[in-house]
């Protein structure tokens, strides 16, 4: 049942239920920093909606439903982004499945999210906002409540650390220079 929601009660479920819930989404997503940040979305979720919500509901069913569909919406939106990376550079194509360009894209793979991961929190957030949500940097000022400028300055720095941890991957390059090339003119 869905409990009435004070500060001390909804305190009190997320002190609960973060740990377990986190656990869960790291099973889908496999990072940490993204589990933590798919929950805490949806408690503030619950948080906002909570006088829309069918009170005779579990919470926690609320919460893993909700966890759940953004795990999915994570790993449909990476998938997408390191398909499209991989596409710019034909290092997949549709009729070839061989074990070779599976191994490739799981390297690729790898090493896009580990470089994307080590960006600082807010830096990584805005390269995300604009590469996985297409926002252009106008619409990511608007959102976050900063400047334009501010938004150009950590896209400049997410692609310079992108392309100095990616540089050893000289096909990879290429394909970095090429996602370079559509984010700015994007924007």
């Amino acid at each position: 049942m869905m409990p009435q929601f004070d500060k001390a009660g909804f305190e009190k479920l997320f002190r609960e239920e973060f740990k377990g819930l986190c656990f869960m989404a790291w099973k889908y997503v496999k990072d940490h920093d993204i589990a933590k940040e798919i929950v805490q979305d949806s408690f503030i979720s619950l948080w906002e909606k909570r006088a829309g919500i069918d009170p005779s509901r579990s919470v926690k069913s609320y919460l893993v439903t909700a966890i759940h569909n953004k795990c999915y919406n994570y790993l449909r939106d990476n998938r997408k982004f390191d398909k499209n990376l991989l596409e710019a550079e034909q290092l997949t194509e549709p009729s070839s499945g061989g074990n070779t360009d599976t191994l490739v894209e799981k390297e690729l793979k790898q090493e896009i999210d580990k470089a994307i991961a080590e960006l600082p929190d807010k830096c990584r957030e805005i390269f995300l906002l604009n590469r996985y949500e297409n926002l252009r940097y106008q619409q990511i000022a608007d959102k976050l409540g900063i400047s334009v400028k501010t938004v150009e300055a950590q896209m400049s720095k997410a692609l310079q650390h992108l392309r100095l941890k990616l540089s050893g991957y000289l096909s990879l390059w290429i394909a970095v220079a090429a996602l370079i090339r559509v984010l700015l003119t994007k924007n």
